[in-house]
């Protein structure tokens, strides 16, 4: 919708700062941990790869991958403390937000999610309280400023034409496109979008809202950008994702 942001926009927009590169390196350590149990060899572990790719990504040094994959692999011990864990509540004005956490805790994972919504005027809610409003995708990220649809619509096209994966959608924005697919097919639709030439930058699993929740109030907006804030600065949070979506100008407004 012109003018307006969704999430994936927003997030975009938002950036991780410095002040928050601890708590990024611990998630992504532990995604590498856990998806190393899978085995040591990103060659033939493809959640591995993708955590590797998702940490060089963040800047993750190279020392604390090796470390997180030997963890991972029982080599240094600790490997199988982590379970994923998902959180589901409202932050102000309605908007559902979802919580993925990767824990060795979960009365604490719990507790401290819990306060961050309470402090920020949202309530942690039951499991599926919200989840229906979400779907999980497969999203690449493809990097090529200024990206025509025409010819990304060519390309998806030739993919399904040589039996890849059938996309699901994508968005444009002016640093390239996200093309969308099916949850088992992050492999193969990365695989397939390589080898036709695309720059395919990242990939990921990805909750998508399917139904936008708009934030006109510019007070309501400021607290659930720092209710969402909060839940990310957590070490046990992996991920969150939210339905909400703001006009352009007062998101701006917000985040200065």
């Amino acid at each position: 919708m012109a003018g307006h942001s969704r999430w994936a926009q927003i997030k975009r927009t938002k950036a991780v700062v410095d002040a928050k590169r601890g708590a990024l390196f611990t998630r992504l350590g532990r995604e590498i941990t856990v998806a190393a149990r899978g085995g040591a060899d990103p060659a033939g572990n493809f959640q591995l790869r993708t955590a590797i790719e998702k940490a060089k990504a963040g800047r993750l040094p190279a020392a604390n991958i090796e470390r997180a994959i030997a963890k991972g692999c029982g080599q240094a011990g600790g490997g199988d403390q982590f379970e994923a864990v998902r959180y589901e509540g409202y932050g102000p004005g309605g908007v559902a937000v979802l919580i993925e956490s990767l824990t060795d805790n979960r009365n604490r994972a719990a507790a401290e999610i819990r306060l961050a919504f309470s402090k920020n005027g949202g309530n942690l809610g039951e499991t599926g309280c919200v989840g229906y409003l979400f779907e999980h995708r497969s999203v690449v990220r493809l990097e090529q400023a200024n990206l025509s649809e025409e010819a990304l619509l060519e390309g998806l096209l030739e993919l399904e034409a040589q039996g890849g994966p059938v996309p699901l959608g994508y968005e444009l924005d002016p640093e390239g496109a996200e093309v969308l697919g099916g949850f088992t097919d992050l492999e193969a639709l990365q695989d397939g979008l390589r080898r036709l030439g695309w720059p395919v930058a990242s990939w990921e699993h990805r909750w998508i809202a399917q139904t936008p929740c708009r934030l006109e109030d510019s007070t309501d907006l400021a607290r659930c950008l720092r209710l969402l804030d909060a839940l990310e600065e957590l070490d046990d949070v992996r991920s969150v994702t939210s339905n909400l979506e703001a006009d352009e100008a007062l998101l701006q407004a917000a985040l200065t």
